[in-house]
């Protein structure tokens, strides 16, 4: 159960522990030859399943994804091939950067799909987590940002009280978030204006964009993010936690003054883009969080709190 302190509109969370090592590196050949990153996990009986974003050296697709299994969350199997590619005009060049819910017994995938000019926030379902149905972008249209939309956070759950009640929530965006609503999680509506920007004076002054699936908690509702900031002349990726109400999904209750995830070892600060941690996925396995990262856009790796 993840602990935090809410004091005065702030967040404190424990200090998250990190492997020093990538728990998955790109392969020598095929689709996941090149970078592999930003994964979304979720736990089926005791089996810790990832769906991650591939890059292959052969192409310039932006975006597979693939599959990998663990019974310990740490040591993955990877299954030989993609099980979802760019099929159709939309996501021509890549589908990237899964997030992963489960509601009754169907899988809710939200991911970018990207045509090489414009990424937009797509969903896919499945009951299998191998076979996926492509429902399309999710919005037709977002003129706040010329339609680009990404990074899509459910909460898979309805909400139980207030102006969202009996339909579930999607935290989005990848300048600043967004919140959407839906009574059937394939049909989205989205709220105009933002419910969390950058902060000028913090590690998160360029962008904030979400995480993992959002979560339910009697703090409130919690949304672990990522955020781009300048540090010394120099961008950085780093994570943070933002908490909204448990009625009120766009009222911000309380935020991180500190970064909870920062790039500190090599891996994280050298790769295909420097400075960045970028968490997409989390589980509880063994009594831990885990949370899942990418490493400078090339490897995953793993933090979590005990």
């Amino acid at each position: 159960m993840l602990r935090l302190e809410i004091r005065k509109g702030k967040v404190l969370a424990p200090p998250l522990k990190k492997l020093s090592f990538p728990i998955l590196s790109p392969s020598e050949e095929g689709f996941d030859s090149k970078n592999i990153y930003n994964a979304a996990l979720i736990k089926e009986r005791n089996t810790v399943v990832m769906l991650y974003r591939a890059e292959s050296q052969d192409d310039d697709i932006t975006g597979r994804i693939g599959l990998a299994l663990s019974k310990d969350g740490v040591e993955f199997l990877r299954h030989p091939e993609p099980i979802i590619e760019p099929e159709h005009d939309y996501e021509k060049k890549g589908v990237e950067d899964p997030r992963i819910v489960k509601v009754g017994d169907t899988y809710y995938l939200t991911y970018t799909g990207y045509d090489g000019k414009v990424a937009k926030l797509c969903l896919a379902t499945s009951k299998n987590l191998v076979s996926w149905k492509k429902h399309g972008p999710v919005f037709d249209e977002f003129p706040q940002t010329n339609n680009w939309t990404k990074s899509g956070a459910i909460l898979p759950m309805k909400m139980p009280n207030g102006e969202f009640k009996r339909e579930y929530i999607m935290y989005f965006g990848d300048s600043n978030i967004w919140l959407a609503h839906s009574k059937d999680l394939i049909h989205w509506e989205y709220m105009e204006e933002p419910v969390l920007r950058p902060r000028k004076e913090y590690f998160d002054n360029i962008l904030v964009e979400p995480g993992p699936p959002a979560i339910m908690t009697d703090y409130g509702i919690v949304l672990i993010y990522n955020s781009a900031g300048m540090h010394g002349g120099v961008k950085k990726y780093k994570a943070g936690i933002a908490v909204f109400d448990r009625e009120d999904p766009t009222k911000l209750v309380a935020r991180s003054e500190k970064p909870i995830l920062e790039p500190t070892y090599e891996w994280e600060i050298n790769g295909w883009v420097d400075n960045v941690v970028f968490i997409e996925g989390l589980v509880e396995h063994e009594g831990r969080i885990y949370l899942y990262y990418g490493g400078a856009d090339r490897y995953i790796g793993l933090a979590y709190w005990e």
